[in-house]
């Protein structure tokens, strides 16, 4: 998917790094995502989750809260608060480019952030918790032992996950004080709770707490035995798609009309994991499938295969096209089967004159109901004037470009 890698200042005026993941085509509408507490905007499940938006024409900004990654500031210095207010400023940052977010997603202490940002950003239609605490103070659990040196002291270095990090007093004193229940029950927007039953680092029963406390509509969906990092790919596909299966009935998706004559939109493939062969396929916004290879070719046979994709396609504008004919005619079609089967046979058993050996696919056609001989013949001629049998037997041109990558 095209990225940008950009800045824009936070709370404190340090300037944030972000990157902001685009559609191929026109953006429908815009998402913010908020990491989680000391993580980054590059954890997979937020790569991941924007890939899936992205392909259905959904923008998604997702950036270094102050201190953390790539971004400027003292970590030390931030509090609960100062990363709401990033989010605010990344909202503001969105609407300057006439982007302005109509869905927040966050993760773990992004998903406490993003409930109480809501409200101070008009244009969110949707919210979207991923693994979140009831309570933002539940994230000094894992400093527990340092919160008296740190009231002593100002601030004190704590290890977490296996990385050593500044924390201040002010970041202490502000969470304990932050009590987010007002926030969700006026949260005037539409909200999905997304938690894992196992997870170890905050617990199932704060999502409870967050459903609980909103007002309809609101969504709960479990994410099985996923653990708090969304870490497995499986597992960050799977909350992906039941974003993007949501979000479609709170945030409108209405592409604009195409101009006469423009072509179909772009079809995005997604690789779900470099571990196989199954993959992520989403055409526009509306339509979305997963291509695989069978077992004995080392895939795990989750979708149809890249050649069962094209026998689909032929049969499918097979069928369409004879429909099409019979209707104009008005003759007595009720109904319409295409096998098709594809293989490859030598160039000289076709009648090619070429050497060697080309893609063959057979298709058998059934016709049903009270047709003439002569009208089954003609459905037959017609079946060849199908533009992707016609393109299949032409000669199509293929580019390709790469791009700079992220």
């Amino acid at each position: 998917m095209p990225t940008e890698r950009i800045t824009f200042a936070g709370h404190d005026g340090s300037q944030l790094a972000a990157r902001l993941d685009l559609p191929e085509g026109p953006v429908l509408a815009t998402a913010l995502f908020a990491h989680c507490f000391t993580c980054s905007k590059d954890i997979p499940a937020a790569r991941r989750i924007a890939a899936r938006l992205a392909a259905m024409g959904i923008a998604v900004l997702r950036f270094d809260f102050t201190g953390l990654g790539h971004s400027e500031g003292e970590f030390a210095n931030t509090t609960f608060t100062s990363n709401v207010d990033d989010l605010v400023a990344a909202a503001t940052y969105l609407a300057g480019r006439d982007m302005a977010p109509a869905l927040l997603i966050g993760h773990s202490l992004g998903g406490a952030a993003v409930l109480r940002a809501r409200a101070r950003i008009a244009t969110v239609r949707a919210v979207v918790t991923i693994g979140a605490p009831a309570d933002p103070g539940h994230v000094t659990h894992h400093f527990e032992a340092a919160l008296p040196r740190i009231r002593a002291e100002g601030a004190a270095e704590v290890c977490l996950g296996g990385r050593p990090f500044r924390i201040g007093r002010q970041f202490v004193e502000d969470i304990a004080e932050s009590a987010l229940q007002p926030a969700i029950a006026g949260l005037h927007a539409a909200l999905l709770v997304l938690h894992a039953p196992r997870d170890e680092t905050v617990s199932i029963d704060n999502a409870a707490r967050i459903f609980m406390a909103a007002k309809h509509p609101k969504s709960f969906v479990t994410l099985d035995d996923a653990d708090h990092l969304i870490s497995r790919a499986q597992d960050a596909e799977y909350a992906a798609d039941v974003i993007a299966a949501w979000v479609g009935r709170y945030v409108s998706l209405s592409p604009p009309a195409p101009p006469p004559g423009a072509p179909e939109g772009v079809v995005r493939v997604t690789e779900v994991s470099a571990s196989g062969f199954l993959q992520d396929v989403q055409s526009g916004p509306d339509h979305h499938t997963q291509a695989d290879e069978p077992l004995s070719y080392g895939g795990t046979n989750r979708g149809m295969s890249p050649y069962g994709f094209v026998s689909a396609g032929l049969g499918a504008c097979t069928s369409m096209t004879i429909r099409m004919y019979a209707q104009r005619k008005e003759w007595p079609l009720t109904g319409i089967n295409v096998d098709v089967c594809h293989d490859k046979v030598h160039a000289q058993d076709a009648d090619t004159g070429a050497s060697g050996k080309i893609d063959a696919f057979t298709r058998v056609i059934t016709l049903e109901g009270p047709l003439s001989e002569t009208q089954r013949a003609k459905l037959l001629e017609i079946a060849d004037k199908c533009p992707v049998h016609r393109t299949l037997e032409g000669a199509a041109r293929i580019v390709t470009r790469l791009t700079s990558g992220s």
